[in-house]
């Protein structure tokens, strides 16, 4: 095949103009689109699809068995979009049963160096995680979050869009949308108002979440009866999406409290 090393293993399905390296390893059950460059020596395995123009660098590992005494065999799968770039050393694991049965990746994320995405994980679009961050199992991210090396986040966190998170923290509760957290144990230190600038083309919406995150986060009310209250009165969508996530929290949000 066209672009494919000899010393290359495929038993998979590969789609059209797919560049495969020396000593990658392909396994049957993975089905890869179009367009794709995967660099030498990289193991693509277990019950995988990838989509288009993806490219995924040396020695990662996609699809390996979770690291989840729970999981006996069975079959779950890993979804990886298009347009990722995932680097070199990068474990991603599929699911289990338990826990809906698939990892799924969406679009246009970077995922650097030795970044670990453990089973039932669902990264949305257009994040970046740097290296050696950590996902533990069943751990969500919205779109365009941003997570710091050396970052572990807990199972079951669930990390709002356009949040940031700073290096070297430890992430145990949920942080929601439009914010940045940082330490160990991470805590919200503000709103990522860099990152809403840059996306941001109406003003307005992040005046508004400005509001909403001092009424919720500072003013030292109730948090989720302000939530309820901000919701029934606000027609933003932004702050609708902020005050929906601070409801529906199952693990707390992570801030200093004032009395």
């Amino acid at each position: 095949m066209e672009n494919v090393s000899e010393k290359a293993i495929i038993k998979g399905k590969i789609g059209k103009n797919c560049k495969i390296g020396e000593g990658v390893i392909i396994d049957e059950n993975v089905v890869i689109g179009d367009n794709n460059v995967i660099d030498p020596y990289t193991l693509i395995t277990g019950y995988t699809t990838i989509g288009d123009n993806n490219h995924i660098y040396s020695h990662a590992v996609l699809g390996s068995e979770p690291q989840d005494l729970k999981y006996h065999g069975e079959k779950t799968e890993l979804i990886i979009g298009n347009n990722n770039k995932i680097r070199e050393f990068t474990l991603i694991n599929p699911g289990t049963e338990g826990g809906g049965a698939v990892t799924k990746i969406g679009d246009n994320n970077l995922l650097m160096g030795y970044v670990h995405v453990a089973h039932d994980v669902i990264i949305a679009n257009n994040c970046i995680l740097a290296n050696a961050a950590t996902l533990a199992g069943h751990v969500e991210l919205e779109d365009y979050v941003v997570i710091g090396g050396m970052t572990p986040i807990h199972q079951f966190v669930k990390i709002g869009a356009h949040a940031m998170i700073a290096g070297a923290s430890a992430v145990g509760q949920d942080i929601p949308p439009f914010t940045i957290a940082e330490g160990n144990r991470a805590k919200l230190r503000g709103l990522n108002l860099t990152g809403l600038r840059r996306r941001f083309e109406n003003r307005s919406d992040i005046d508004a979440i400005k509001k909403a995150y001092k009424e919720l986060f500072e003013s030292g009310k109730p948090l989720k009866d302000t939530a309820k209250e901000i919701l029934e009165n606000t027609n933003n969508e932004y702050v609708k999406h902020l005050c929906e996530f601070v409801l529906n929290s199952k693990r707390g949000i992570p801030y200093d409290r004032k009395v």
